[in-house]
């Protein structure tokens, strides 16, 4: 498979092989835990290609001294083709150095597997449902909800690249308050649609234009009938349509993205369906919910404050701070008692969960995750259950704070800054800092073509090797593999660099970080235009050499692999590698 082609795999194999050397020979006992036994490049690069802190984890548990076990490894190692050293640092740590062979193999598996290097099996089909984005239903998508967006959407790419199944969920919160301010917001622009004079929006309600064709959709349906009708009448029906409206505009404004989910579960249907009823029951059941006093407000207490028995979870033998109720003194379910039902519906049909919440939703972190493993562990082993929290974005424009022509209302929409830059150049930009960072988006920077610009620098390169390739191919010479034993050290750097894109694809996946893909690249791009650099004072280091055919042919060779390598890492984060600039 994929993973077993590429030279980490490869040494990781060898390593194991050793190690099962040494069990057979009765120098190591059998059945020792394996699993921190780690093959990466050395921090320091002039320690060597890879290193392994096999004798370091595996010492203690064997009863033998860390460096040697490191030496008894080392004799096994150095017998494996294509290492060309292997030494012992510190306290046990190897260090291995290959042979230029191994590194071009390697160059041969990239050409080989194409779209597919980096592919893992590491997720072994396992379901992970990533629910991202979940706005409420109240409008179209503004900036507050675009790097969620596309940081949930870069995750699910990458984890199914990884080996794993995804669901991709969006939660739709139309069972709050929220929705009904909608469904009396349509109700004035439906008044409006019929020719009636509204004047200012009402406070409290949603002024955005956007509901104006929902209004006339309204008025067409329905003509004068609910006019003048109490809002008993109306409520509902204008409730469910513009909710109906407000989804179909959503999916709109995320397509713009490339963002498509494969599942919309609606809060209002999880209720009428009684699930957080049953969730209540299952947590009694198993005395996880009590009847109980909740606490009196941190502070000052209000001089209103009455203390009023409630449903509690025992949120806090799971961790939380306090127990908390699941529902109002009204009978009401809270936000947390829906979400506890909602995430318990979730993990029926999924062997993980993560969610991508902005990061005003920090305090009820640890009461869901308490929530989860209650409800997930009863019988066994909790469902594994992250929560990746996404900091606000603030818009800039030459380094200042910028306002656009608010269609919506109150907030700029994702469609007019998608309209302005494009979708590319929006998605990287969101990936390009760690999503717990605060973010600037300045309109001037990510489009600027320089260096500074990790959008521009990363696309650069792809064009830039598209573009030798393309003058190669003008004067006689295409890309070719049979004297790619003429390629220097600079050139094995940059096979060594993208060597690593399989082991950063596995360790974002388990860290659930698709930023570090945006980071990967960056960094072979730079490797890539520092060769290319060099080219320009050393005229025979230059992609092609006119009089070198055989040279040109295996340096062509390695643009295409770099080439394929940056279109593999965009494809993770929905980006095109473009053709020219």
């Amino acid at each position: 498979m994929t993973a077993a082609l590429t030279i980490h795999a490869a040494f990781a194999g060898h390593i194991a092989a050793a190690l099962d050397a040494l069990e057979a020979a009765g120098t190591l006992p059998d059945g020792l835990n394996r699993a921190a036994v780690a093959v990466e490049p050395p921090r320091d690069p002039s320690h060597g290609d890879l290193a392994t802190n096999a004798a370091m984890v595996l010492a203690k548990p064997a009863g033998l001294n860390p460096r040697a076990l490191a030496e008894l490894l080392v004799a096994e190692l150095t017998k494996v083709p294509g290492v060309a050293s292997a030494e012992i640092a510190g306290p046990g740590f190897i260090n291995l150095r290959v042979d230029a062979a191994a590194w071009i193999a390697e160059l041969r598996a990239i050409a080989a597997l194409g779209g597919d290097y980096g592919r893992s099996t590491m997720g072994q089909g396992s379901t992970v449902n990533v629910e991202y984005v979940s706005a409420n239903p109240t409008g179209p998508m503004h900036m507050g909800h675009c790097r969620g967006a596309v940081v949930g959407d870069a995750l699910a790419t990458l984890l199914e690249f990884a080996g794993h199944k995804v669901i991709r969920e969006y939660y739709v919160n139309d069972a709050g308050a929220q929705v009904d301010v909608l469904a009396r917001s349509a109700h004035v622009r439906y008044r409006e649609a019929l020719g009636e004079a509204v004047g200012d929006i009402p406070e409290g309600l949603y002024p955005g234009e956007y509901l104006i064709p929902v209004g006339q959709a309204l008025a067409a349906e329905f003509g004068d009938t609910y006019a003048k009708a109490p809002e008993a009448d109306w409520l509902v029906p204008f409730r469910t349509r513009a909710v109906a409206a407000m989804l179909e505009m959503i999916k709109a404004d995320l397509a713009l993205l490339g963002i498509h989910h494969d599942l919309f579960s609606s809060e209002a249907e999880l209720q009428a369906a009684g699930k957080p009823d049953e969730a209540e029951k299952w947590l009694r059941a198993h005395d996880l919910v009590y009847d109980g006093h909740l606490e009196a407000p941190k502070g000052k207490t209000p001089e209103d404050w009455e203390p009023v028995v409630l449903p509690l979870f025992r949120s806090t033998k799971f961790g939380d701070d306090q127990d908390r109720p699941i529902k109002k003194s009204t009978g009401e379910w809270t936000y947390f008692g829906a979400d506890l039902a909602y995430h318990f519906q979730k993990a029926q049909s999924a062997d993980a969960l993560v969610d991508i919440w902005g990061a005003d939703h920090a305090g009820t972190v640890k009461r869901i995750k308490a929530a989860v493993a209650a409800m997930t562990g009863a019988e066994g082993k909790p469902t594994p259950f992250e929560v990746k929290l996404v900091q606000m974005v603030q818009l800039m424009k030459g380094g200042q704070p910028f306002k656009m022509s608010k269609r919506a209302g109150n907030f700029v929409t994702l469609a007019d800054v998608v309209e302005m830059v494009g979708k590319d150049v929006v998605r990287f930009t969101m990936l390009t800092r760690k999503p717990d960072a605060q973010m600037d988006f300045d309109f001037d920077k990510v489009v600027e073509a320089s260096k500074d610009n990790p959008v521009f620098y990363v696309q650069y390169a792809h064009a830039r090797i598209r573009s030798t390739l393309r003058k190669g191919a003008a004067e006689g010479f295409a890309p070719d593999d049979a004297a790619l034993d003429r390629l220097g050290e600079e050139e094995l750097g940059l096979i060594k660099l993208a060597a690593q894109f399989p082991r950063l694809v596995e360790a974002a996946a388990v860290a659930r970080e698709p930023h570090r893909v945006a980071f990967f690249l960056h960094d072979l791009a730079a490797a890539f235009h520092a060769y290319w650099n060099v080219g320009n004072d050393r005229p025979e280091k230059r992609f092609i050499v006119a009089q070198d055919a055989a040279l040109t042919s295996a340096r062509l060779y390695l643009a295409t692999q770099i080439g394929q390598l940056v279109r593999n890492g965009l494809a993770l984060l929905g980006v095109e590698a473009v053709e020219e600039m």
